[in-house]
């Protein structure tokens, strides 16, 4: 053998190896509870972090060709962006709030950005038109738009005064351009990973505990239990959530629908729950399955058709990351995951969408559950760089030991990696179910918050 087949023989197993190393992404160690930084000290990081997206916003309106970005809100009737530009200890709008993002350019060169007002007097009207007066912006984005919800903020209401007040020559050049407000509130920095995965490791850990014995106790733990002690060890933990967490006996109808909550949980089971954690204006949404194994039988393990079940959902997932490139649309990468599964024989659905300052976030979908082919508007979005995406699906798979097909739920969040120009699972992925393994009964009534 000469040396450069030798060499390309090296090169082959190191590419195999590697292959054999990212398919196995389950976390070799149990998740623990991560600490976050004090709520005071998570002030300046979180206006830091804030601070460092408003100073792109002035490339973001050159970027679309937009002079300025004009926003009016009150307390209660807060644009949507509001959320992702506000000081960390403001919690409302005051009064009438009038925010005026710029190009740094002419007479505002060197100005703050964004301009503010707090008005409840009418003041705001008369500088605001002397601001543009000067400026003399030609296009103005406000926050009309009708497809999406980080677009169309500006309430009726407040829209209504900017037309009253500011006239006919102001209002004829105000423009819907949606994507400024989606891109600023898609777009993540780096200073945020670091506390992303601390959140992420610490969803995995309530998981692994409420998927235990610590937790369910077969014939007498229901489902609606586990959802409470999510919420309660969560508020424990100081950290909040978006959405109540859905804990269900997965059953062949309980997809879309709610069949499977509300149940007692018995041995032989196939658990799942989806939920997701808020901290530092942050969210995660994860989706995992559990097995009850029947020890009164003595099982061990979990059936190897459930098994099989989980790694054909885990290859479906490869797909969906595999497919996803910055530029391409939402309906583009969907497209190719379900040809990428024709090709292989998975049957299944793929309904992956943006996370970040909301659970269902700015960005481009790939599929909704009642849009499994083609989503209008949301999914003609292009994927962002910089962005966090919530890989969300389920391949169906035929398991005989149970003699039925279950849909295989799973959901994991995955964060841009810059220098590969795609997207990485932010812990890894579940590839092992979590198990309830009641044995003996514990000290303390498993309905209780059972802290270490």
């Amino acid at each position: 053998m000469n040396w450069q087949n030798g060499l390309a023989l090296v090169y082959i197993v190191i590419r195999i190896l590697g292959s054999l190393v990212a398919a196995q992404r389950h976390p070799s160690e149990p998740a623990k509870y991560r600490q976050l930084p004090s709520l005071r000290e998570q002030v300046g990081i979180l206006d830091g972090w804030r601070d460092e997206r408003i100073a792109r916003i002035p490339q973001l309106l050159e970027k679309y060709n937009v002079d300025a970005w004009l926003m009016s809100q009150r307390e209660y009737a807060e644009d949507t962006i509001w959320w992702s530009i506000k000081d960390a200890i403001e919690y409302a709008p005051h009064r009438r709030t009038v925010i005026l993002f710029h190009t740094n350019t002419s007479s505002l060169a060197g100005q703050p950005n964004p301009l503010r007002w707090t008005d409840n007097t009418g003041q705001v009207w008369p500088e605001l038109c002397s601001v543009l007066q000067s400026f003399d912006p030609k296009r103005i984005a406000i926050n009309v738009d009708s497809n999406s919800a980080f677009g169309g903020g500006l309430h009726v209401g407040e829209w209504e005064v900017l037309q009253e007040e500011l006239g006919e020559h102001w209002v004829a050049r105000f423009v819907n351009e949606p994507m400024i407000g989606i891109e600023f509130v898609a777009t993540r920095v780096k200073g945020q990973l670091e506390y992303y995965k601390l959140m992420q490791e610490t969803a995995w850990a309530l998981i692994e505990e409420a998927f235990s014995e610590r937790v369910v106790q077969p014939g007498v733990t229901t489902t609606e239990d586990v959802e409470w002690w999510y919420r309660e060890k969560m508020q424990y933990l100081n950290v909040s959530n978006w959405a109540h967490p859905r804990v269900s006996v997965l059953v062949p109808e309980s997809f879309p629908g709610w069949e499977g909550t509300k149940d007692i949980i018995q041995e032989g089971d196939l658990l799942h729950v989806d939920f997701g954690i808020t901290a530092m204006g942050m969210n995660t949404d994860t989706q995992h399955m559990a097995y009850v194994l029947r020890t009164s039988e003595g099982e061990q393990d979990v059936p190897q058709g459930l098994k099989d079940g989980l790694r054909k959902a885990n290859r479906l997932q490869d797909i969906n990351l595999e497919k996803m490139k910055a530029g391409k649309t939402g309906n583009e990468v969907l497209t190719e995951c379900l040809e990428q599964m024709k090709k292989e024989g998975i049957e299944g659905q793929i309904y992956s969408h943006a996370i970040g300052d909301w659970g269902h976030s700015a960005g481009a979908v790939m599929g909704f559950t009642n849009l499994p082919t083609n989503v209008p508007f949301l999914g003609e979005l292009p994927l962002l760089p910089d962005t966090y995406y919530s890989i969300e699906l389920y391949a169906y798979h035929f398991v005989p030991e149970r003699n039925e097909t279950l849909r295989f739920r799973v959901e994991e969040d995955a964060y841009w990696v810059d220098h590969e120009h795609e997207w990485e699972w932010v812990r890894g992925r579940q590839e092992r179910f979590h198990l309830v393994n009641w044995t003996t009964p514990r000290e303390h009534s498993v309905f209780r918050l059972q802290i270490p």
